[in-house]
């Protein structure tokens, strides 16, 4: 396993355990097979467990594990406040003391902001004390450093990274977020303020292996690069394995998943890559291609192949939005690049994750930023390199995805952060 250093010197592994997707069966966790998939991952040297409160059993189920196994102290724990609950003070160590009975230990290494929104977010929970509150927390030893997990713009991020002396981050980031989220200017933003950022939807929930269209697939079956092959391939006898090792001048052909971690981790501002693993064989193969892949390995044709898959996922998109930020800030406070991204991710991925995505970006914060909110004043036309008919996109995006089942999830936010 290769390790990328935080802030403070200590060594995480460039693969993480992401414990939201445990396997269950008939409702509840399935922690035979979870322990064993937690196992292999620790003895492939996975030092990193990423849980949080609402991963419903997540923290229990790792908790008893890790002190099953009598390994708590040779692993990280990374889990998340759920300051969307918290309306007084003295609900921040009802919760904080719930998450350490259910993780069975009695201090967090990482511990979050689950899902910072803005900067007002922030605001509301200095005014109900969650400096002092983390400062007593850090002082005990109870909290080892702090953070907090982000979807959104790269405009709002930035001004996140800057509104408190933060330990790390971590952002949504893969090939086709490259410039949505907080992508590829979020990530050099923080990594320049030396923040280690964690990586989290690498595969974009599995979509970016299970759910390829025909054309993407095909670029990736046609593709060989001269990179090394992965030991233990999952895709080669020993036989064939051999010969592609060989002088051949065949080349080596990797999977989309290995391509998507190779492509993250190919890149010095990312420290840790969070995977939902929930099978022996993904957690073999991941460790595969963690140990195997370095910093600078892809070439410029490699590079150029995965801006084709990413233009082939993209063929059915609405809106020719690169994601550039050019338009922005919105005097009205819209999300632009997000909208769009979360749009045409109706025409590539479908429904729910086109939802998931507008929802995530615009409703759950303070103010909302969504494309109702456009005023149709054009300034963001004016700036737009793509030449987009930016307000009349937006009218699209307001009727096809701020539809009745977005707008009674907004009004629960709205109740649910009312203060």
């Amino acid at each position: 396993m290769q390790y990328r250093k935080d802030k403070y010197g200590n060594e995480i592994s460039v693969l993480g355990y992401g414990c939201m997707r445990f396997t269950q069966t008939a409702g509840r966790i399935d922690l035979k097979k979870t322990e064993e998939e937690i196992m292999a991952a620790f003895r492939g040297g996975v030092n990193y467990y990423d849980t949080a409160y609402i991963y419903g059993g997540s923290e229990a189920a790792l908790g008893e594990i890790l002190e099953r196994q009598g390994i708590r102290d040779r692993v990280y724990i990374a889990t998340k406040l759920p300051h969307y609950l918290i309306k007084s003070s003295d609900r921040l160590d009802k919760y904080f003391e719930e998450q350490l009975r259910r993780l069975r230990t009695d201090h967090i290494d990482y511990y979050l902001m689950h899902m910072l929104t803005d900067v007002q977010t922030w605001e509301r929970l200095k005014g109900l004390g969650i400096l002092e509150w983390l400062q007593k927390k850090r002082e005990s030893g109870a909290i080892r450093q702090v953070g907090f997990s982000y979807h959104g713009n790269a405009d709002m991020f930035c001004r996140l990274v800057d509104a408190y002396e933060w330990d790390f981050c971590q952002i949504q980031y893969n090939y086709m977020d490259e410039n949505s989220q907080a992508g590829r200017r979020g990530l050099l933003y923080a990594a320049e303020r030396g923040l280690p950022v964690i990586i989290m939807e690498p595969l974009r929930g599995g979509k970016l292996v299970a759910r390829l269209p025909e054309a993407a697939r095909k670029i990736f079956e046609n593709y060989r690069t001269a990179g090394k092959n992965l030991p233990g391939d999952p895709e080669m006898s020993g036989q064939d394995r051999s010969k592609k090792q060989g002088d051949t001048g065949e080349g080596v052909r990797y999977t989309p998943a290995q391509w998507a971690f190779k492509w993250l981790w190919n890149q010095p501002q990312v420290t840790c890559v969070l995977s939902g693993m929930n099978s022996l064989e993904m957690v073999r193969d991941n460790i595969n291609t963690a140990e195997n892949t370095r910093v600078g390995e892809l070439s410029e044709a490699d590079e150029a192949m995965l801006r084709q898959v990413a233009g082939a996922i993209n063929a059915r998109m609405k809106v020719g939005c690169t994601g550039c930020g050019y338009c922005m800030p919105c005097p009205r406070g819209v999300d632009i690049p997000g909208s769009f991204a979360a749009y045409n991710r109706r025409y590539s991925e479908g429904w729910v994750a086109a939802m998931k995505d507008y929802f995530m970006c615009t409703a759950i914060r303070k103010d909302s930023s969504g494309a109702s909110n456009c005023v149709e004043c054009g300034k963001c036309e004016r700036h737009c390199p793509q030449h987009i008919q930016i307000r009349q996109e937006l009218k699209a995006v307001k009727k096809t995805l701020e539809n009745p089942v977005y707008r009674i999830a907004r009004w629960l936010v709205k109740k649910m952060k009312a203060y």
